[in-house]
């Protein structure tokens, strides 16, 4: 059994998340989550909603509410989602907690301390007509090294390089497309050169692994040659007060230097709600632990660089030497999991354009486990991926339905037809054993590949298993033994069935955890097989206001192994566990989209 940690994209609270976002973080870390608690290891799954920088204050004003306002409601808004779409999480908390500042600001010093923040005088944008900052991603202009126009101040996508806005050729504000002032203001900047072998160190190691994905290691790695040090406070009076400059309200930690610390704080705030303030380091001091971060590949600098080099700089581990801080030394990251994008009927994802599908329509019309099956069949692991309403129409109709519903669905219809509870299985034969070994085969091919983060292939794996069991059926035809003397082998093909579902069921709970607590149900069993999160309204432990998190018990899921079917268990005529969707449905969501039906 390995202690794994496994820290999830923290969503930002400027608005609701749309599909796009939980195919990269959300279903990913789930399923692998799921699995690896069902396989014996000791999982901590750990996020929140993140609700600092100038982004939520241009919302807020947009919405004539404070910041904090904007906060609330859209974290309440995403914990319900999120919840809806059934992530595992221990804890889903939030950056506004007074746990998370205090332990950012402990960061924060410990990385000063061991000589890693360097105060310097820069250049900051300011937008000619309110006087407020103006965030590094929120200007635009042509990139300086490869010549794309739309990089942002922080970092251009098509060449992944990072950027400072000065360095933008004919920079604009992304608000009203003015032209942003330049002004001279004093930040602290994390000295990543003075950290940069230590994380080159670090990369090569992950790469001699072969576990990371090649186009994440590549795009680290190549980020180092350009490494420089990078501003971790800004001009603006809505996020974490800078330890030291207490009398400079205008002036915060950056939104991205808290953010990542909040995969810690959330494990010493999920520690202090168990009773066991210091149980955290289990899974973040011991090296023997495991870690993996989930996110979109527009997260990767954050996760392979910036967060290590905070966890290196707290260590004392760079250049300057140094020691641990008051969190002893943190372990990096095992792998950085990011997946490629997903786009929507061709277009890429834009609320602003109404090109968007929010994870709470999608579930208010659809069941969780249909979103869930498109996500880990056909999401954008390892490269990016079409979401359209045909293909979401075909796959749950198709697969979903016409193949694993339809399975579940015929199995206990016979069974209550025939017996009325699970029969004892008689002498088999060939085709009865060569089934139940194939399905059984299964734990280890999908735990693999679910451990190696193929989810896609996993659950193609797990299909192709209901594919045979669907054959068996035909094959073995026992809707046709009506006659008493055919009675020992109809019971048998029955309890082969009942087998085979139930082995089938556990293989695919991670990936859809709601209709595995039903297909347990239409065999007539009592067993929680994929216990499901619940939103919890909780008191601040520091003394501020109240806030909802997502947490749950999950040891009540069964072992990733076969289970021997209970024979004598009561079955009644099914009902279908999945919906099967009309084909209007395409064109009804096309038109919400504004899209051509034809």
């Amino acid at each position: 059994m390995s202690t794994v940690l496994s820290a999830v994209a923290w969503p930002y609270a400027n608005g609701p998340r749309h599909i796009g976002h939980v195919a990269g973080f959300g279903v990913p870390s789930d399923v692998f989550s799921r699995y690896m608690r069902m396989a014996g290891h000791d999982v901590l799954m750990v996020s929140g909603t993140d609700e600092h920088g100038t982004p939520i204050l241009v919302e807020a004003d947009r919405n004539g509410v404070s910041a904090r306002e904007l906060a609330d409601r859209n974290n309440r808004v995403i914990v319900e989602d999120l919840v809806q779409l059934g992530l595992s999480y221990d804890l889903f908390t939030r950056t506004t907690t007074r746990n998370h500042y205090a332990v950012v600001q402990e960061m924060f010093v410990a990385v000063r301390e061991n000589g890693y923040m360097l105060e310097q005088v820069t250049s900051g944008a300011i937008s000619p007509s309110t006087g407020r900052t103006l965030p590094d991603r929120y200007i635009e202009g042509t990139c300086p090294i490869c010549g794309t126009p739309g990089a942002r101040g922080d970092q251009c996508d098509a060449c992944g390089n990072q950027l400072d806005p000065t360095d933008l050729i004919d920079p604009v504000s992304r608000i009203n497309g003015e032209t942003p002032e330049f002004v001279e203001t004093t930040h602290y900047f994390l000295d990543l050169p003075a950290l940069a072998s230590e994380l080159g160190r670090w990369l090569d190691e992950r790469e001699a692994t072969g576990l990371w994905r090649p186009n994440v290691i590549r795009f680290s790695q190549n980020i180092l040659e350009d490494i420089r040090p990078r501003a971790m406070t800004r001009d603006i009076d809505w996020g974490i007060p800078v330890p030291g400059w207490e009398d400079q309200p205008t002036k915060r930690l950056y939104v991205w230097f808290d953010a990542v610390i909040g995969y810690l704080s959330a494990s010493v705030e999920w520690a202090r709600r168990q009773g066991d303030p210091e149980l955290w380091r289990k899974w973040w001091n011991d090296p023997e632990a495991l870690s993996y971060y989930f996110m979109g590949k527009d997260n990767i600098v954050f996760h392979s660089q910036i967060w290590p080099a905070e966890m290196l700089a707290q260590n004392g581990k760079g250049d300057k030497g140094g020691k641990p801080g008051a969190f002893g030394e943190l372990n990096l990251p095992t792998e950085v999991v990011s997946s490629e994008f997903l786009t929507m009927e061709g277009k890429k994802f834009s609320s602003s354009k109404g090109v968007v599908i929010y994870v709470r329509d999608v579930l208010s019309r659809y069941q969780a486990d249909a979103l869930r099956y498109f996500i880990s069949a056909a999401g954008p692991e390892n490269q990016d991926a079409d979401f359209t309403w045909e293909d979401f129409l075909s796959r749950t109709n198709n697969e979903l339905v016409a193949g694993w519903g339809n399975l579940v669905n015929r199995t206990a219809a016979m069974i209550a037809k025939n017996v009325g509870e699970i029969p004892a299985a008689g002498e088999l034969e060939d085709v009865d054993r060569a089934l139940l070994e194939e399905i059984r085969a299964g734990f280890d091919s999908v735990g693999s590949l679910i451990r190696a983060h193929r989810q896609r292939a996993a659950i193609a794996e797990a299909m192709r298993l209901v594919s045979e069991a669907n054959r068996y059926v035909s094959e073995t035809e026992p809707f046709k033994m009506k006659a008493e003397e055919q009675r020992p082998r109809l019971l048998t093909v029955l309890h082969v069935l009942a087998q085979a579902v139930t082995d089938l069921n556990t293989l695919l709970s991670p990936f859809l955890p709601h209709s595995a607590n039903e297909v347990e149900k239409a065999l007539g069993g009592d067993r929680v097989i994929a216990p499901l999160p619940r939103m919890e309204e909780v008191e601040d432990l520091d003394g501020g206001p109240s806030y909802p998190i997502i947490t749950g018990d999950y040891s009540d899921a069964p072992a990733w192994a076969h289970h021997p079917v209970a024979v004598g268990a009561p079955v009644a005529k099914p009902t279908p566990v999945f919906t099967k969707l009309d084909p209007t449905i395409v064109s009804e969501e096309l038109e919400r989209l504004g899209l051509d039906p034809a």
